[in-house]
């Protein structure tokens, strides 16, 4: 029985994410349960976090940088090359597991009421965990070949991770709700996955895509992703060419001080839908499940 101080609280009445943040010893906990969840029976654990994007770095790099001899007009193409792999990996392992973060839960919200958000948040917190360790990898590569990055680019660096978070939970939120619903958008979020990294300047470098576009590469500048994969090479890649290279590698015209703030516009947007889709459709996930 409910003793008088207590409220009943209606499903989708709380406050979304800001219950999330508010909750963070909940959020934590839920965070540690999703990693050994993933890793329960593994002998490397955590160290498929560094596996995977080096088997995946092998890959294209002997495909593209050696046998298409894409290194060859790309200094230091293992560098540009890991720069994006890293990013658009944390953006894809995000959106991958928070679409499924609901269904996967499935035991867990049929028991007990708690803000359903904190399924999708945590899968990025973990996707984030694997993220960091391999861009502590990215900056010692990147000091063995003269890494010398500015302040600016510093905190480009920080401000990208965040935006590519938002952008993550947003969709996350999205189609983990629709998820519920409609299997298919596994599917849907599987030719994403598929798809974001031959749509952003990861394996070959954004000019290409201009010389073919012209006047209509802004198009191509609208994918966030695009804008994040192109400040994560200037952070990381061009301050390790030597002077006579800079002209192989400056950033597209106006990216930081157009493209990045519209692409900062366009993650916020998209978590505000994210959050706006999923409270309506979260009412009814028990009866779904």
């Amino acid at each position: 029985m409910a003793g008088e101080g207590d409220q009943l609280i209606r499903p989708g009445s709380g406050r979304g994410l800001l219950d999330v943040y508010g909750d963070r010893f909940l959020l934590k906990l839920l965070v540690r349960k999703e990693i050994k969840v993933r890793y329960r029976g593994s002998v490397l654990g955590l160290l498929w976090s560094y596996v995977k994007p080096l088997v995946q770095f092998l890959i294209y790099f002997v495909a593209l940088g050696i046998f298409l001899n894409l290194q060859r007009g790309t200094p230091n193409y293992a560098i540009y090359l890991f720069a994006g792999i890293v990013l658009v990996n944390f953006f894809t392992e995000s959106l991958s597991n928070a679409t499924r973060s609901i269904v996967d839960n499935r035991d867990l919200i049929r028991k007990i009421y708690l803000p359903r958000e904190l399924f999708p948040v945590a899968t990025v917190w973990v996707s984030a965990a694997h993220f960091l360790p391999q861009l502590l990898v990215l900056i010692g590569a990147c000091l063995v070949v003269g890494w010398a990055p500015s302040i600016l680019q510093l905190a480009a660096v920080v401000l990208i991770f965040l935006m590519v978070s938002v952008l993550a939970t947003g969709l996350g939120l999205i189609f983990g709700a629709v998820n519920v619903y409609f299997r298919d958008s596994e599917n849907i979020v599987d030719m994403i996955v598929m798809v974001v990294t031959w749509a952003s300047p990861v394996l070959y470098v954004w000019s290409m895509v201009k010389s073919v576009m012209g006047p209509w590469f802004w198009l191509y500048q609208l994918n966030p992703m695009t804008v994040a994969v192109e400040v994560f090479h200037w952070a990381f890649w061009e301050p390790t060419l030597r002077a006579d290279q800079l002209s192989i590698g400056p950033i597209p015209p106006d990216l930081l001080t157009i493209w990045l703030p519209v692409a900062i516009l366009i993650s916020l947007v998209v978590l505000f839908l994210g959050q706006l889709t999923f409270r309506r459709l979260a009412i009814h996930f028990a009866q779904e499940l």
